[in-house]
């Protein structure tokens, strides 16, 4: 495969340390960020149609599988080209660290990334793992890498 790390976050909670940022949203950032975006990574942003179900309260499990259909459908090469390619005009050692606004620190809350943190491991055998609320507490168990 290749030296790609990816990892997740929000777009409040990342600090500049983690990683590239990089967004995932199909919508874009509202509100003033202390940091510049890398780029925006297309090929795992949700389709709009899927944001606005997931608004009128889709279930996890019916936005995963059509999600999911997404992801299968633009292929884990071009996933993989599409990130590589913003790693490369950033920082190639740098984690890829995709950003959307669904915060994950309140139990019960999900959002794509969980779901393609989830699709990208089983496929790819690597792990993806969530910067926000979780990486206070990872980081004091000595780091994610």
């Amino acid at each position: 495969m290749s030296d790609l790390r990816i990892a997740t976050c929000t777009f409040q909670e990342f600090r500049p340390d983690m990683g590239t940022p990089v967004r995932t949203t199909a919508g874009g950032v509202r509100f003033p960020l202390s940091y510049k975006l890398a780029g925006h990574a297309k090929l795992v942003t949700p389709a709009w149609s899927l944001v606005q179900q997931a608004r009128k309260g889709m279930a996890a499990d019916a936005y995963e599988f059509m999600y999911r259909r997404q992801l299968t459908d633009a292929g884990l090469d071009r996933i993989r080209a599409e990130l590589l390619a913003i790693a490369g005009a950033n920082d190639l050692d740098a984690p890829v660290v995709l950003l959307c606004f669904d915060k994950l620190g309140v139990p019960g809350n999900w959002c794509h990334r969980t779901h393609f943190a989830k699709f990208w491991s089983e496929q790819t055998g690597e792990e993806v793992p969530e910067l926000g609320a979780v990486f206070r507490e990872t980081h004091r168990q000595g780091g994610l890498w």
